[in-house]
């Protein structure tokens, strides 16, 4: 009989455990977006929001305009209002843009439309070629013309500087604009070049997971907590997963409710109100897409905190800032402390531990209602989701559509969508691609913003990564077989880290 032979195996090493990281107190460059009970007010006017934000941003504007067109021929100067402009004279001028857009919803077809039939569905776009620019001010209006301002990427509600001659048909001819420019940023203490990689810590973010739709998503949702939770894949996967130091739930995280319209009087209107109860349809109704995503909520924050910001689709307030949703109705998830519910848009600050507020990094998160309106005003293409969230950085202003399209609260002290200071990161959810670019300001490539595009994760199975000490980013592609990828199978793909 041959002698056995023993196979020695190695002891096991231990096991993956995942980086801390400290949520900061915001700051008032990085104010809370929650809106006081002495502040629910709507008995004031929405003219004084365009009010507070010209008078915010007109002196940096016009400042960079100085600084941009110090010194040119025809020596221009700075005219403080726009009907003071003289005619064939080089001047410049700063304002709010209003784009005169026929296409654009109004409210009084609105009031005067017939109830008994349903309204016709929004428009993708509101762009056309018969469209006016105008810069307006606290004096009036001017309609700004010329090739240079044809081809501007403005929106309604933007502040610029606009320099040009007056025509004799009374219009503004521009011949360059000028925007605010990035926000200061303040320098962070950055981690030693040397640092182990694998010791990094990054942040998880998902959007758009579309809970309750009539396609239901439910596999992919699975292999989502399973990846988060280290319970899927294999040790590689597992430890790449160990790295996520929190999680980021940038809104549509439930379906939208389908239409219900019932034309008044009919048979059908008359079984619905039938069926009411407490001030719901009991035959629509169902709690179970809640019930399941609060079931997913339990088993990510035993693992990780989670921040769930509400968004288009989500049971919230549709103005901005949407408030957040109540902890009450997320069962037994709301008792954990690593449990947050944020509003939209939120700023969040990180940081390695809680001594360590140098080495914090600023994030600034909405879940993408104020880039898909802006994306209405412009041709697309050339414009592009990711090109309008790089211009609001440069415009400082996250939402300048709102109150023109984009409803928002009323406010009347201060605008709380001026980005006084400049993220680290800018997340937009509710996207239908993956997109990142580093956003840096002209001659001074210190100052710089990562921002990051979060795609449908129903739609893509894609959950997006990010580096907190190189703002490199990763993309996670998860699949059941027959979709995206593979049987179970997840896939990385990786972004180059911004320049140091």
């Amino acid at each position: 009989m041959a002698p056995s032979r023993l196979t020695t195996i190695a002891p096991p090493g231990p096991p993956p455990t995942r980086p801390l990281t400290t949520i900061l107190p915001p700051t008032v460059d990085t104010p809370s977006f929650i809106i006081a009970a002495a502040n629910k007010s709507y008995k004031h006017q929405y003219a004084n929001v365009y009010f507070l934000r010209l008078q915010k941003l007109k002196e940096t504007v016009a400042q960079k305009a100085r600084d941009r067109w110090q010194g040119i021929e025809g020596d221009p100067k700075f005219v403080h209002k726009v009907l003071e402009v003289e005619k064939s004279q080089l001047s410049y001028i700063v304002g709010t843009v209003y784009m005169d857009m026929p296409l654009k919803p109004n409210i009084l077809e609105d009031i005067a439309r017939d109830n008994s039939i349903p309204p016709p569905p929004p428009r993708p776009t509101f762009y056309s070629k018969d469209d006016r620019i105008m810069l307006e001010d606290e004096s009036g209006r001017l309609e700004l013309v010329g090739d240079r301002i044809a081809d501007a990427r403005l929106v309604t509600g933007a502040i610029i500087a606009a320099l040009g001659v007056e025509t004799p048909n009374g219009e503004f001819e521009v011949v360059d604009i000028c925007f605010a420019g990035l926000a200061p940023q303040p320098e962070n203490v950055t981690m030693e070049v040397d640092d182990d990689p694998s010791h990094d810590s990054y942040i998880a973010v998902v959007s758009g997971l579309d809970i309750g739709s009539a396609a239901p998503s439910d596999a992919p949702i699975q292999l989502l907590v399973e990846f988060l939770t280290g319970e899927g894949g294999g040790p590689g996967m597992q430890a790449r997963a160990a790295q996520i130091s929190r999680l980021i739930i940038a809104g549509d995280s439930l379906a939208a409710v389908g239409s219900s319209f019932k034309p008044e009087g009919s048979t059908e209107e008359k079984e619905t109100k039938k069926s009411r109860r407490y001030g719901y349809d009991t035959a629509a109704f169902s709690p179970h897409p809640m019930q399941n995503f609060s079931a997913h909520l339990l088993d990510i924050a035993r693992t990780m905190p989670v921040h769930l910001l509400p968004g288009e689709t989500d049971p919230s307030g549709v103005i901005l800032p949407q408030q957040p949703l109540p902890r009450a109705m997320f069962g037994a998830v709301s008792s954990y402390e690593n449990f947050s519910c944020e509003t939209n848009p939120t700023y969040l600050r990180i940081a390695p531990g809680p001594d360590e507020e140098a080495r914090a990094r600023t994030l600034l998160v909405h879940s993408g209602q104020p880039i898909n309106d802006m994306l209405k005003y412009l041709a697309s293409p050339p414009n592009t989701p990711l090109s309008i969230a790089e211009a609001t950085l440069r415009w400082r202003h996250i939402a300048p559509t709102a109150p023109d399209t984009l409803w928002c609260h009323p406010y009347f002290e201060a605008d709380p969508f001026l980005i006084s200071t400049t993220p680290d990161l800018y997340l937009v959810g509710g996207q239908r691609s993956f997109g990142t670019k580093v956003v840096t300001e002209k001659g001074n490539d210190k100052k710089k913003c990562r921002v990051v595009l979060i795609p449908r994760f129903a739609e893509t199975g894609i959950i997006v990564m990010v580096n907190l000490r190189t703002l490199g980013v990763k993309c996670v592609q998860l699949a059941v077989e027959g979709e995206l990828v593979g049987p179970g199978k997840a896939q990385v793909k990786r972004e180059p880290s911004p320049p140091s």
